[in-house]
């Protein structure tokens, strides 16, 4: 199953239609084309009273090849770090905690990207990937172009103290180490694409 945030909903692309049970906030529709994706897409996108849309097809890829064709598609990748003391490292960025990601560059691996951009977001070195996390998916718009993006998570040590620097002109105001019993105060105000990486520490 593939998880997509999207706005204040939730969207499941499923393979297993008979494990959901529908609710006044949520529903399941089969997708059997392209064009019957677009269709219902729209419908239910603007029906502010669904949380949980479950799009069904038996084969996961053409599901996911359907939802995909709407929107212009970006990959990036971001970091989970943590450091010698156990204390993890967040962005605040709009007016909410984040982690450190950004957008892949022409030719370049993903984890060459999510090192690259924790580096230049947060002014840490010394960083070392332990595993790979997973990706989510969210959707959103820019310049009226609807995007569909999915951020490569990696779980990252650092053993080097240098000074955090925000990136400022990334929109960045500050960069912190935080403490795992603090996490509380991240998750009141994050996304919930972030809260789905967080839930490998918490």
């Amino acid at each position: 199953m593939i998880k997509i945030f999207s706005g204040d909903q939730v969207i499941y692309l499923t393979t297993h239609i008979k494990k959901h049970i529908p609710t006044d906030d949520s529903v399941i529709l089969k997708i059997d084309f392209g064009n019957d994706m677009r269709i219902k897409f729209k419908e239910v996108i603007s029906n502010e009273e669904l949380k949980k849309v479950y799009f069904y097809n038996k084969d996961e890829d053409l599901l996911f090849e359907y939802f995909s064709s709407m929107f212009k598609n970006i990959e990036a990748a971001g970091g989970l770090v943590k450091n010698e003391n156990g204390e993890y490292l967040f962005i605040f960025r709009n007016g909410k905690w984040d982690l450190p990601k950004g957008k892949r560059e022409k030719g370049e691996s993903i984890k060459s990207c999510a090192m690259r951009e924790v580096e230049e977001e947060c002014g840490v070195k010394g960083l070392d990937i332990t595993k790979k996390i997973g990706s989510t998916f969210h959707t959103y718009y820019m310049e009226e172009r609807a995007v569909l993006k999915q951020t490569y998570w990696f779980e990252m040590s650092c053993t080097h103290h240098t000074k955090l620097e925000p990136q400022l002109e990334e929109g960045i105001t500050e960069v912190k180490w935080i403490n795992k019993k603090d996490i509380e105060m991240v998750f009141e105000n994050t996304y919930d694409s972030i809260k789905e990486v967080l839930k490998e520490i918490i």
